[in-house]
């Protein structure tokens, strides 16, 4: 017979919603049941942010490592004799700069961060107090629980009840449906959790899927010494985002060696020996292969609930299985709440750890007197941000440039756009690849958007997000006095960018953001000076500078006449009336 237990809050799954929400129902004195059927910590610190970004840190070395001469670094020997892949380096064969992997050190090093961060959750359950049961839990009714026990040796089976459920389940990664598929050796098939096991560099990986799992692993394990070739069943890698900056992405990613093959069809799978053939298929019918070691399976994931059986508590879900929860996070049954992943995107971290704070804020916390009644999930809708980190990373906050126009084509909208390459401090690091890009109100000056694909992309988006957050105008970033030299100050030079509506940018800031840029530059890349004279030249040639656009020269530039007379130094004669115009300030 099944033991029986009731508890005053009953928690399925220990992922970042779930974990914290059963310490404090602990620490508020209520009797709380964590059920986890696998690591306390879900995915983020098991197979996900965690440990995936301490092995993109060993990318990061790699890539810096092989880059040594251009700062001015050498070795004075070879890595000759580690372990791991030698000919499959960055620059292929063998001539890899002298940079191995060691993929076994890699690995533990990955490992050991993760136990730390699982250990450090598991001490902070059991110091509140919080039953954990391993198992898996499904519903024997609305508030009833059926949990079969990872180790049956006291029991096989739990049953507990509480008038209180919180679902915090999760996703795992989809298996797409592919001919061949179950006839590839198990082992080089890998989903983003097992190929972070891997104790050796693939020869060549083949990616499927050109979405954020995708380029993150395909960039990692090109540094650490792989082949790789991303295959995208759509014409843009990174779907979400604007084209300019997902075709900025490609760029990189080429530039790093990586083969992308966009609007192809993975059709068929087959193999021979060690070699994975990948049969696709172009749009115009044309097909080839693609040969590889290994298959990353990078295309989607999908909520952990077909094994809960939700009918049975009837609980809705929508239809591919993610439950469906209002605003306060209650499903459609009264007392049983969702949070996390397992009630659909946005899918991230920082989401789940917020669905926490609601829930914890409605059930637990005693409101402030101007506090609202209930916290709901509305106000994060505009500003939930999100970070993916290939190298430069990629930050975003608040709408895209094309979701702007095909929901709101009304409204009015004036776009900014920046290369990397004119900011200071990534000319500093000589991590100058990316760009930023901004949409605001064009009536109200209002922020409605803003992406990084740069050097620290997330840093970045960062001070956005906080502006956004306080309804600060995108003319106070510009005014903003940052510290020097630092990435958040490109924030005063990119609206000098600023696109009016016919087209054409705001020749007052382009001036004064080129002049400043120009007085940083000083002494590190003329070319780059003489290039943003060039954007700055096709909307003011022909014009002299009016006597206000003189003052705002003179006010955003240190050393006003010697850097004009340095920046007219490289110009050309077809901007003459700009250089004269800077050189007399």
């Amino acid at each position: 017979m099944s033991a029986q237990k009731h508890y005053d809050a009953l928690i399925l799954g220990s992922g970042q919603g779930g974990t914290p929400l059963a310490t404090a129902f602990a620490n508020a004195g209520r009797k709380t049941c964590l059920v986890e059927r696998a690591h306390v910590g879900g995915c983020c610190i098991n197979e996900g942010c965690t440990p995936t970004k301490t092995m993109i840190a060993s990318g990061k070395v790699a890539y810096l490592a092989r880059r040594r001469e251009e700062y001015g670094v050498h070795f004075r020997s070879s890595a000759a004799g580690m372990e791991g892949e030698e000919g499959g380096g960055v620059e292929g064969g063998g001539e890899s700069g002298g940079v191995w992997t060691d993929m076994k050190k890699v690995r533990q090093r990955k490992r050991e961060m993760v136990e730390s961060f699982r250990a450090g959750s598991e001490r902070r359950l059991g110091a509140a107090g919080v039953d954990v049961l391993r198992g898996e839990a499904a519903f024997m009714g609305p508030k009833t629980v059926r949990i079969r026990m990872e180790d049956p040796a006291e029991e096989e089976e739990v049953v507990v009840s509480s008038e209180l459920v919180f679902i915090n389940s999760g996703e795992r990664p989809a298996k797409p449906k592919i001919e061949g598929l179950d006839g590839i050796e198990p082992a080089r098939v890998l989903d983003s959790t097992s190929i972070q096991e891997l104790d050796e560099v693939p020869g060549h990986l083949i990616v499927l899927g050109g979405g954020y799992i995708g380029l993150e692993f395909g960039q990692l394990f090109r540094r650490l010494g792989a082949q790789v070739t991303i295959v995208q069943r759509s014409g843009q890698v990174i779907p979400r985002e604007d084209p300019d900056i997902a075709e900025c992405m490609l760029d990189i990613l080429r530039g790093d060696g990586i083969t992308v093959r966009l609007s192809t069809e993975a059709v068929r799978l087959s193999s021979e020996d060690s070699t994975i053939t990948l049969h696709t298929k172009s749009p115009d019918g044309t097909t080839s292969l693609i040969f590889g070691s290994h298959l990353l399976l990078a295309a989607g994931r999908v909520p952990n609930t077909d094994h809960l059986s939700l009918p049975v508590a009837g609980i809705e879900t929508t239809p591919r299985g993610h439950i469906v929860v209002n605003p306060r996070l209650e499903t459609n049954i009264p007392g049983i709440y969702a949070l996390g992943d397992v009630k659909g995107p946005p899918a991230f971290t920082h989401v789940s750890y917020d669905d926490f704070r609601i829930v914890r804020d409605n059930l637990l916390s005693v409101p402030f007197p101007s506090a609202p009644d209930q916290r709901t999930t509305a106000a994060r809708v505009a500003h939930t941000p999100y970070v993916v980190y290939t190298d430069p990373q990629l930050g975003h906050v608040g709408m895209h440039e094309r979701q702007l126009r095909s929901q709101h084509p009304g409204r009015k909208i004036k776009v900014a756009k920046m290369p990397m390459e004119y900011v200071a401090r990534a000319l500093e690091m000589g991590e100058t690849r990316g760009m930023m890009k901004a949409v605001v109100d064009a009536d109200t000056g209002e922020i409605l958007g803003f992406t990084c694909l740069g050097v620290e992309g997330g840093e970045i988006m960062s001070v956005v997000q906080v502006a956004m957050m306080g309804g600060l105008r995108w003319e106070g970033l510009r005014e903003a006095v940052f510290a020097h030299p630092t990435l958040a100050e490109s924030l005063n030079n990119l609206w000098g960018f600023l696109e009016e509506g016919n087209g054409h940018q705001q020749d007052r800031w382009l001036v004064s953001a080129t002049v400043s840029m120009g007085g940083f530059l000083f002494g590190y890349d003329t070319g780059v000076i003489s290039a943003v004279l060039i954007n700055l030249g096709t909307d003011l040639d022909g014009r002299v500078l009016t006597s206000s656009e003189q003052e705002s020269i003179t006010s955003h530039t240190s050393g006003g006449a010697l850097v004009g007379t340095v920046i007219a130094g490289f110009a050309t004669d077809k901007y003459g009336r700009i250089s004269a115009s800077i050189s007399a300030v």
